[in-house]
């Protein structure tokens, strides 16, 4: 029987593997902690995780303040890309990087079900 960190881990490598265009995802516990990366070599995961921590938060309280309702996704566009926000969970969340090339809407259908699967097990 595998453990819960080796099924996360496995869904993370689904989600990349099996999305065009996704280069890396994380599981982040919603105070910053890394529970499962496959992120490149050179990230710093602990920094990565505390910011993607403090964006969802941050997200949270602006669509309660705006009264537009529970937070769904965080989106960051740059000129090389985007990282994706979306809770898995009461308390995590599942982080992805996609290229500039990505197809939102896929990626966004790939992580629901993903997240769906992480929440189960954090």
């Amino acid at each position: 029987m595998s453990s819960r960190s080796e099924v996360i881990q496995q869904t993370l490598r689904a989600l990349v593997s099996n999305t065009p265009d996704v280069e890396g995802a994380a599981v982040v516990s919603s105070d910053g902690l890394i529970i499962a990366s496959l992120l490149d070599a050179g990230t710093d995961e602990d920094r990565v995780s505390a910011m993607a921590a403090a964006m969802l938060a941050l997200g949270e309280r602006t669509a309660r303040e705006l009264a537009r309702g529970d937070l769904e996704q965080v989106y960051v566009k740059g000129v090389h890309g985007y990282l994706v926000l979306m809770r898995a969970g009461e308390d995590s969340v599942l982080e992805v990087i996609a290229g500039t090339g990505a197809k939102l809407g896929l990626i966004l259908l790939d992580m629901k079900r993903a997240a769906a699967e992480i929440g189960k097990l954090v």
